[in-house]
């Protein structure tokens, strides 16, 4: 229920925490990659690197132009989240996060799956569409948080411009090109498998998630009824 209290965004990070993400993100990708390959001379392991530190990179410069409270939503897991979305949560990222070491224990030390360029390639294709669908659903969505809750406190409101023309979800749909094309980047099908895990938990949180917002966010069921796909057009 909102009231006529004037929208009160979340609080900043601090400078600590900021200074954190910056560090620790991207020493985690490494560790994540070069661990389990056995090698820091794995040249695919630090294609991909490059290749995603840079397209974050550009899509945290665009997001701080056009929707810098975005940093403030996506901060932290919002008092207020779903126990069911706490619940799904802990199962989903474990199993996204697992894409990357499964990759580079089978591609980089067992080299289990080589395989060739045009699988390859495609995997970077969907590695860069998911992060350029991600900003741009989070370029025009300042209430784009990564728990699923009623933000009335923010005056939550229906996003409909943007990607949310054409599908109601585009952050998950981005993020389904992103698990399955970094396995593919990587050069592994093995990692399609905690991928595949991963989409269908995200698939659960979609429906879930939609089922919240018809109830509960005003305007939504009309625009259900307008946009009438979650992630697929003309299938779901």
């Amino acid at each position: 229920m909102y009231t006529n209290e004037p929208a009160r965004d979340p609080e900043p990070m601090s400078r600590r925490t900021a200074i954190a993400y910056a560090i620790g993100l991207p020493l985690a990708l490494v560790l994540l990659i070069f661990l389990p390959a056995g090698s820091l001379g794995w040249r695919p392991g630090w294609i991909f690197v490059a290749v995603l530190v840079a397209g974050f990179g550009v899509s945290a410069l665009v997001l701080a132009r056009v929707n810098p409270v975005i940093y403030r939503a996506r901060s932290r897991i919002q008092p207020g989240t779903q126990a069911w979305d706490k619940a799904l949560l802990a199962l989903l990222l474990p199993a996204m996060t697992a894409v990357l070491p499964v990759a580079a224990l089978d591609a980089g030390r067992w080299r289990e799956t080589a395989l060739p360029a045009w699988v390859v390639l495609p995997g970077y294709v969907g590695v860069l569409a998911g992060i350029a669908l991600a900003a741009w659903a989070q370029a025009v969505n300042p209430f784009f948080e990564p728990g699923v809750r009623i933000q009335s406190e923010r005056h939550q409101r229906v996003i409909d411009n943007g990607p949310y023309r054409y599908v109601r979800h585009p952050g998950y749909v981005a993020a389904l090109w992103l698990f399955f094309g970094m396995g593919l980047a990587l050069g592994s099908l093995w990692a399609l498998l905690p991928a595949a895990l991963a989409a269908a938990l995200l698939v659960v949180r979609t429906a879930w998630e939609d089922r919240l917002l018809q109830a509960e966010l005003p305007g939504y069921a009309g625009y259900a009824r307008r946009v009438r796909w979650r992630l697929v057009p003309g299938v779901w």
